[in-house]
């Protein structure tokens, strides 16, 4: 897997502080700047507690659960906090608030070829989380829009490393399909994706593929052919079967001294138990009953 950490601007913790602490400070800053305004007329005090009061007051940010808030200084990266409840920082620091919550992200239907040229239409589901909120909010314009654009992107390459369905050249050996091992093409379009998007501090949690077809031009041919596959495989099952009852019934009929039968008319027999078990129709019989002289 390729390496992103030599470059780029990564994820640190950075200090702040418990803000119920500092809101109580803030409502004990007040108070008593009222109180010593209007009871003891000490303006000068009590305007210095204002002045403590507006200096506090900017700087509280709420944080819920799996949530996280960005801290910048005059274009510079300070550090990430991610203790939900209510904080407090300096009031000059710049707060940006990046969920770190799992997201669904819909890759819509595309039309791809497949590993034989096969148009095909294909559709996925990824389940993706910010990994390290500095870079996804640095490293990149558009961190959510760049999943999605890499998410097509690693779809389409990865339909194109693989056949529809098994052909007739590869008939009895264990090709991976895309659709005998949709598991199989899931997990290398995770593993190829998360290589695309680890630049972002994005990580991939999951993908499903959610449609597979052929595209509708071919659509019609490939489900003659299908078709077409499956009489020929049940046609030879029938053949195999057949067999298998003729030389049953023949051999029974010699064990048990039933009937004597020569070359020609055992070649007969076989010929009229094959057309009868191997018959799409049920066979009518025709019953000798003998001819008109004696």
């Amino acid at each position: 897997m390729a390496d992103y950490r030599k470059e780029g601007t990564y994820e640190k913790p950075v200090a702040t502080m418990n803000g119920i602490a500092m809101l109580l400070l803030l409502l004990a800053a007040v108070a008593a700047a009222i109180i010593l305004l209007f009871l003891f007329r000490n303006v000068r005090v009590a305007a210095g507690l204002g002045i403590i009061a507006a200096f506090i007051a900017p700087g509280f940010f709420m944080l819920q659960p799996n949530e996280a808030c960005v801290l910048t200084l005059f274009g510079r990266y300070l550090g990430t906090e991610r203790e939900p409840g209510l904080r407090w920082t300096l009031p000059w620091n710049i707060r940006k608030r990046v969920s770190v919550r799992a997201r669904n992200q819909n890759v819509d239907t595309l039309k791809v070829n497949d590993r034989r040229g096969n148009p095909v239409e294909i559709a996925a589901v990824v389940v993706w989380r910010v990994q390290d909120t500095a870079q996804a909010m640095f490293d990149v314009e558009d961190f959510e829009n760049f999943v999605r654009v890499q998410s097509e992107s690693a779809l389409r390459h990865t339909a194109t490393r693989y056949n529809y369905d098994t052909g007739e050249d590869h008939e009895g050996t264990s090709e991976t399909t895309l659709r005998a091992g949709a598991d199989i093409v899931a997990n290398a379009l995770r593993e190829e994706l998360q290589v695309r998007v680890q630049q972002a501090g994005v990580k991939v949690e999951e993908t499903k593929l959610t449609h597979l077809a052929y595209a509708p031009e071919i659509a019609g041919a490939m489900l003659r052919r299908q078709q077409a596959e499956a009489v020929i495989s049940a046609r030879a099952k029938i053949v195999i079967g057949a067999v298998s009852m003729v030389e049953m019934a023949l051999k029974s009929l010699s064990e048990k001294n039933v009937v004597e039968l020569d070359d020609e008319r055992r070649a007969a027999m076989v010929s009229n138990l094959m057309v009868v078990l191997c018959s799409e129709r049920d066979t009518q019989p025709i019953v000798n009953t003998g001819t008109l002289y004696t």
